[in-house]
């Protein structure tokens, strides 16, 4: 006989009624409910609210586990989710893991806002995505007091279409790791307030955001930084400048300013390995006294060996160019190229015949988006082939209708693989994407990966 007590007699009736229903042992009832409970938590809204209904015991799980509360995706009619927002909070225990407003309509006022974040179950709440276009007028006063409330135990924060107020430059956040700014009003005492209140900050994004002229960065967390200034004229100073005078831990730096004429100086950054660079781009990225605007090298005094992963947005196909910036990146490891337009001829045997003696290309993988298989392309492309001694793995993508056994073996020939100069290198054509969307990252957690280029 069995030894136990009542609760090993549930989980053997739990177990039981699993059997009955062809599903096997239930063992994952036989959790504890606190596990059940951050697993819940992880759900969807409307998925972990759905676990009422799996069994008795589940009922009051999805109630006392911390509330994942995103609107997104909980009504089919905009004027429905005031109504399920409220009932939701009001059933639920708290605390608060997550809430995430929709970017755009709003179809509740401020003081209903209000009420939501000053609910026991959003209490202690880790993450919070708020959203309320400045067209709406969302008020000062509720916006700090809502941060307020929350800057103790936030861990990630999203801000978006918000003014924030200068009350925020008494504020500590002590457990904030990820912080996006979007399209948000701030002042420039006021931003580096907060980022200095941020003594774990790893990940800031900055996309679009006005009211200040320069960011610096003193930071020992930081691993990740991505801004976007604004191109078109908004009330208040532009975004000019970013200084990162001290980042010991940086690891990422993505500077997605296209038509803005940013200035980004880089000083103490010894584990900066990822970087993206834009050939149309007026903005400047300054390593001390070495200047590269767009993706063209102006000035190579130095050399800055922690790069190692590199993406290039060239509107035109040049070898030349990346051949600088390999000059400016000697320990450059992974090379991701999306052009546009084929460009010069790149023939490269005989003026770059030097470079090929005396600079070891270290690079072990390169990622070409939008291979045609032109002259230029292939000229380009068969520099690497034969000279990339280190290579590993070299991907090409290539058109839907190119994709057939006559393209590919011509080009296979033409690229002269057979040739190749690491003979373990791997080749690929495919046709989906191979590059990351770079200028569609809206996600901190897009941008925060040891590769934030691969796709």
């Amino acid at each position: 006989m069995e030894a136990g007590g009542p609760s090993s007699g549930r989980r053997r009736r739990r177990r039981r009624v699993g059997e009955v229903h062809g599903g096997g042992t239930d063992r994952i009832s036989d959790l504890p409910d606190d596990v059940l409970g951050e697993i819940i938590s992880l759900l969807p809204t409307k998925e972990g609210a759905r676990t009422q209904i799996l069994a008795s015991r589940w009922r009051h799980l999805w109630r006392s586990a911390p509330l994942n509360l995103d609107f997104r995706g909980l009504v089919n009619r905009e004027d429905e989710l005031a109504g399920v927002v409220s009932r939701i909070l009001s059933s639920h225990q708290g605390p608060g893991r997550r809430f995430c407003t929709p970017r755009r309509p709003i179809s509740y006022g401020a003081d209903t806002l209000d009420a939501w974040l000053r609910s026991p179950a959003v209490a202690n709440l880790e993450e919070l995505y708020l959203c309320y276009p400045t067209a709406y007028h969302l008020p000062v006063q509720l916006l700090s007091e809502s941060i307020s409330r929350f800057s103790t135990t936030l861990c990630g924060a999203t801000i978006t279409s918000c003014q924030l107020p200068d009350v925020l430059q008494g504020l500590q956040f002590p457990n904030l790791k990820q912080l996006t700014l979007e399209e948000v009003r701030i002042s420039e005492c006021s931003l580096q307030h907060m980022i200095a209140g941020c003594p774990v900050l790893e990940c800031l994004m900055i996309h679009e955001s006005f009211g200040f002229s320069c960011v610096r960065i003193n930071s020992v967390s930081l691993r990740s930084i991505s801004v976007r200034a604004q191109y078109y004229w908004r009330d208040g100073p532009e975004f000019k400048q970013l200084e990162i005078d001290n980042a010991p831990s940086l690891e990422s730096l993505l500077q997605l300013v296209f038509r803005s004429h940013l200035h980004v100086s880089v000083n103490f950054t010894p584990k900066l390995e990822s970087l993206y660079c834009h050939s149309y781009s007026p903005a400047k990225i300054m390593f001390g006294s070495t200047v590269i605007q767009g993706a063209k090298i102006y000035s190579l005094t130095t050399a800055v060996h922690s790069i190692k992963i590199l993406a290039v947005d060239m509107g035109i196909l040049s070898l030349d160019t990346v051949i600088d910036l390999m000059k400016c990146f000697p320990s450059l490891e992974k090379l991701y190229i999306q052009t546009s337009n084929s460009g010069p001829n790149n023939l490269w045997l005989r003026k770059h015949k030097k470079l090929i003696r005396c600079h070891d290309i270290r690079l072990k993988k390169i990622v070409f988006e939008w291979y045609w298989g032109i002259r230029s392309q292939i000229n380009f492309v068969t520099f690497f082939v034969l000279n990339a001694s280190a290579l590993e793995s070299m991907t090409l993508r290539i058109q839907d209708r190119d994709y057939n056994e006559k393209f590919l073996a011509e080009h296979r020939r033409k690229l002269q693989l057979e040739n190749r100069a690491s003979r373990g290198a791997r080749f690929q054509f495919i046709t989906n994407m191979c590059v990351r969307n770079i200028r569609e990252i809206k996600d901190i957690h897009d941008f925060n990966l040891p590769d934030p280029f691969a796709c």
